[in-house]
């Protein structure tokens, strides 16, 4: 936790020279968003390149895009979301009840 409040540190400290040399946009966004960009500390260590990766969202949107190619032109918003709602209650399901992609025991 000592390098989480470090690494907070270093951007606030960025933050303040952006801000020091006129670059007050790209310090207001840095410390708008300084919580979120740390609450990946929280996580054990072994998480770390599952969290750093979006291999999980890709995924995701490519069976989208797979199962939606097949029907072609949707009859209407209704219809789509129907099939992508039941498409993501699938993956959810899978990964509620079989996979686990981050677990809390060491690996």
């Amino acid at each position: 936790m000592k390098e989480a409040y470090g690494n907070e540190q270093r951007l606030q400290d960025l933050a303040d020279d952006l801000n020091t040399r006129g670059y007050r946009k790209a310090a207001t966004t840095i410390e708008r968003f300084l919580p979120g960009l740390m609450s990946y500390t929280v996580f054990p260590k072994q998480h770390c390149k599952r969290l750093r990766t979006t291999n999980m969202m890709e995924r995701v949107n490519r069976e989208l895009k797979r199962r939606t190619r097949v029907v072609g032109a949707f009859p209407n918003e209704e219809s789509l979301l129907r099939l992508v709602g039941s498409i993501l209650m699938n993956i959810n399901e899978e990964w509620v009840t079989g996979r686990r992609y981050l677990t809390l025991q060491k690996e």
